[in-house]
């Protein structure tokens, strides 16, 4: 995760400063990693793996999803 997201590193701009959008930044990239990113030794998402879900999501079905919660 520390490879993927700049925001574990000080020395970026990506840096959060604030706690809480730190949390959201982790949430939506696990969200991405779970739902949307295609894993090549799956085939499929983690999630169709674990028969979370049936289907592929978008991108902008998941940042929608994501303004529905907040």
């Amino acid at each position: 995760m520390r490879m993927q997201m700049r925001r574990f590193t000080r020395l970026t701009n990506g840096f959060s400063k604030k706690r809480a959008n730190h949390a959201a930044a982790v949430a939506l990239h696990f969200a991405h990693y779970n739902l949307v990113r295609v894993h090549k030794t799956l085939r499929m998402t983690p999630a169709m793996a674990h028969g979370v879900t049936n289907r592929l999501w978008s991108v902008s079905e998941l940042v929608e999803a994501a303004l529905e919660v907040a």
